[in-house]
């Protein structure tokens, strides 16, 4: 009896001491340099590609909603198997207290106890945008700068110092607040012919693509005059992409030479046959479309997916993705792109179960055609993909919640049928967001994971993905 009991009290501190080594060594992954990562042994080394992938306004429900009705079962996507899958907080910036912004972040024992809790202290794209662009939390509305109205720096333009190709796409404006938040700086994202005119003017980033054609409207049929031209950076930006002078005082490859104008692009066989082979070095694609792809376009709003015929003269985010991403490869230092599907938000914000499902079947297309990418012409050694969202829109549950004042599943009516929902709001929420990476780099966003949600378990906060990636980037 003695000898087991001494056994067991021996193997009892061989793991407490293992157990304590795994949390030290983690500690150490997330505060020392990357040298000092790879020097004692770890696989993590500067990634030479990176996708950040956001569904504006997407949370656990609308994956699993949309899961049901393409597949009529949970997890179907690919990137719910990666090897990181964690929650991620999105609040706005938190302040001290008393001050303007002195709500607390996130605080999960509220979360989950009180209904009406997450309906504040919310963020909005611009700011979710700039957390994740620059690692610094910032005030609703603010683009690429802080509190203060001090200008950041993006994880986009670090790349662009160390020679890599950049760019962003949406299936909304291409100013709208998400790209414009990842490189353009701005004290209000409603400044969009400021804010496109930067991106376009001043910006080195390679692709830029997304709505906001001022001649066509939201059902891709062209305008006898122009709705304004605020969403492509003002008339005469625009003027100047469709004369091909746009871009000209910019050496956005580093070739030591002002001539890197923009080829623009406005119809769907354009974008398609960016596809594949020889593609321009930069490339504007406004879709003729004003403000989203599909989600704004006519006919019952309410219907169920794809009952109104989708609007055909207009590219898909797939084909935007397989367009930017043949551009940017070519780059032999590597890239860095956004890809967002913003019009999810949209149909959030307007509690369209129908037209949330088609926007995020486009957007989870994407990821497939980018997970194709990596393994037809790269490998997830080099490769960092995330999927995300920025922020959860219109507290999406299952029937019952409001009246049980508590989250209610969502309910599964099987492939091709709209799943039972609850919409509980028009507007963001704080609530927790899952957050999807893979790649060799990826293992140490779990290092970052270091809050624990009751419901969601370990969790990250939407800073930490500039913060991880400038790190590699060093």
């Amino acid at each position: 009896m003695y000898s087991h009991g001494r056994t067991m009290k021996t193997a009892s501190i061989i793991v407490a001491l293992a157990l304590a080594m795994v949390i030290f060594l983690a500690a150490l992954a997330v505060t020392m340099p990357l040298e000092e990562t790879q020097a004692m042994g770890g696989r993590c080394s500067k990634v030479k590609n990176i996708i950040v992938m956001i569904s504006d306004g997407c949370g656990y429900n609308q994956i699993e909603a949309t899961d049901y009705y393409e597949a009529g079962r949970k997890k179907a996507q690919a990137y719910e198997h990666f090897p990181v899958r964690v929650g991620m907080s999105t609040y706005e910036y938190e302040g001290p207290a008393g001050g303007p912004y002195s709500l607390p972040g996130y605080d999960s024992e509220l979360a989950w106890n009180d209904f009406n809790y997450v309906k504040g202290n919310s963020t909005d794209s611009a700011s979710a945008a700039t957390a994740m662009s620059t690692g610094t939390k910032t005030y609703n509305g603010a683009i690429g700068v802080d509190i203060n109205g001090v200008q950041l720096e993006h994880t986009a333009q670090r790349a662009e110092e160390l020679g890599m190709a950049t760019g962003v796409i949406t299936s909304v404006e291409w100013s709208h607040a998400t790209p414009a938040g990842f490189v353009a700086h701005n004290a209000s994202r409603n400044n969009y012919a400021a804010i496109g005119q930067e991106m376009i003017v001043s910006s080195a980033t390679d692709v830029i693509m997304g709505c906001g054609h001022p001649w066509f409207d939201d059902n891709g049929q062209p305008k006898v005059s122009p709705n304004d031209y605020r969403y492509v950076g003002g008339q005469a930006v625009w003027d100047a992409l469709v004369a091909g002078t746009a871009g000209c005082g910019i050496d956005a490859d580093h070739n030591g030479k002002m001539d890197d104008a923009w080829k623009l692009i406005q119809t769907r066989a354009e974008f398609q046959a960016l596809m594949k082979g020889r593609a321009p070095k930069r490339v504007c694609g406004v879709a003729q479309a004003y403000t989203t792809l599909q989600q704004a376009r006519g006919g019952d709003g309410k219907a169920a997916p794809y009952a109104v015929p989708l609007n055909q003269s207009v590219p898909t985010l797939v084909e935007m993705t397989r367009g930017a991403l043949n551009i940017l490869d070519n780059d032999k230092d590597g890239f860095f792109l956004m890809i967002e599907g913003g019009a999810v938000d949209w149909a959030g914000h307007a509690n369209q179960t129908g037209r949330l499902i088609e926007e995020e079947i486009d957007f989870n297309n994407s990821v497939e055609a980018v997970m194709e990418w990596v393994r037809c012409n790269s490998n997830w050694g080099e490769t960092l993909l995330i999927v995300t969202g920025d922020h959860e829109t219109g507290y999406l549950c299952g029937p019952g919640s409001a009246a049980a004042q508590h989250m209610q599943p969502v309910v599964n009516n099987g492939a091709s049928n709209v799943p039972g929902v609850e919409w509980n709001s028009g507007d963001h929420t704080n609530a927790l967001i899952p957050f999807y990476a893979k790649g060799m780099a990826s293992h140490l966003f779990r290092c970052y994971a270091d809050e624990y949600d009751r419901v969601r378990g370990c969790y990250i906060d939407n800073t930490e993905i500039a913060r991880m990636i400038s790190g590699l980037l060093r």
